[in-house]
């Protein structure tokens, strides 16, 4: 049958740590995250309407894949092949920017940002375009995307999927997030993160893990988050996201922007999906109420990576 979990083997043999079991025990369900995190990840794909439609698409595509809407994201669907090709991005449609290969929750973001034709629109840490060209397409190419990344070998991947997508309405940027300059309707945090979201992708991932790591992440993502509140236009809206379910990188990054920016309106968010519980609080640290607000996504709740997303709206 399509899209029934499947086991990955080599997920089996992860060894888990100590510190991290102790952790995600008190987060979540254990026994029901480290069944769906040693199963594959579903592939997905998102469908760009700046070059076709989704109805253009499902016809070039259904003969050979099987194809599921995703519920948050029209133009989103699951895919898989008919004869079990894996190779998703290996189709004349790929190649020609019909769409993006790109994880389910990945399309969270943009959706929850919703820019609009016209926008002026900050992509804080852009690489490597996925959100990018998701939110062109949603502003039909108008509009202005200023995309940034911190390292130049990011920016051609970033570069090269734009223009395979047909992205007209993007200026490309090298700098440090918190020397940006600029004012826009809309700014996208997404931050660099410890990614123990990804581990059905990246089992390495639990290898790398370790506390002092997400310490100093979290530093970075407030500094990211303060500066980007600056160049937000009153009435605007920013969004926050990781692919990390780690309290410190998450309610708690957002509990510490609350308390610093008390004229900042953490908006409720809701989306056609299972939420998991928000962290109210951590290792001894009460979090700021309205982080409840904010949207946490564990795998198991709807066979995805593990996402962090938050709203917040400048007051006029």
């Amino acid at each position: 049958m399509p899209f029934e979990p499947r086991i990955n083997p080599e997920a089996q043999k992860l060894q888990w740590k100590e510190k991290f079991v102790e952790r995600y025990r008190k987060l979540t369900d254990w026994e029901e995250y480290v069944r769906v995190s040693t199963t594959f990840l579903p592939k997905a794909i998102r469908v760009n309407t700046i070059k076709t439609t989704v109805a253009q698409l499902n016809n070039r595509l259904e003969q050979d894949w099987w194809l599921k809407p995703i519920p948050w994201c029209p133009e989103g669907f699951l895919i898989q092949h008919k004869q079990d090709r894996l190779d998703v991005g290996n189709t004349v449609q790929h190649a020609l920017g019909h769409y993006y290969v790109q994880e389910a929750a990945s399309m969270i973001p943009p959706v929850v940002l919703s820019p609009q034709p016209g926008d002026t629109v900050l992509d804080l840490c852009a690489a490597p375009g996925s959100k990018t060209s998701q939110m062109a397409q949603m502003m039909n190419n108008t509009g202005i995307i200023v995309a940034n990344d911190i390292k130049g070998n990011r920016l051609a991947p970033l570069g090269l999927n734009l223009q395979r997508m047909g992205v007209m309405n993007c200026i490309i940027t090298l700098m440090r997030g918190e020397a940006m300059t600029g004012a826009y309707d809309k700014i996208l945090v997404d931050a660099p993160c410890s990614g123990t979201g990804t581990i059905r992708k990246s089992l390495r991932t639990v290898d790398m893990w370790n506390p002092d790591m997400i310490k100093r992440l979290a530093a970075t993502q407030k500094k990211l988050l303060a500066r980007a509140y600056t160049l937000l236009k009153p009435g605007g809206t920013l969004v926050y996201s990781t692919c990390s379910t780690e309290p410190e990188e998450d309610e708690e990054v957002i509990s510490w922007f609350l308390d610093k920016n008390p004229d900042a309106q953490l908006q409720q968010i809701t989306l056609p999906l299972k939420r998991g519980q928000p962290v109210m609080e951590f290792n001894g640290t009460t979090y700021h109420k309205k982080v409840k607000d904010c949207l946490r996504l564990w795998p198991q709740d709807n066979d995805t990576e593990g996402f962090f997303v938050a709203k917040i709206l400048k007051s006029q």
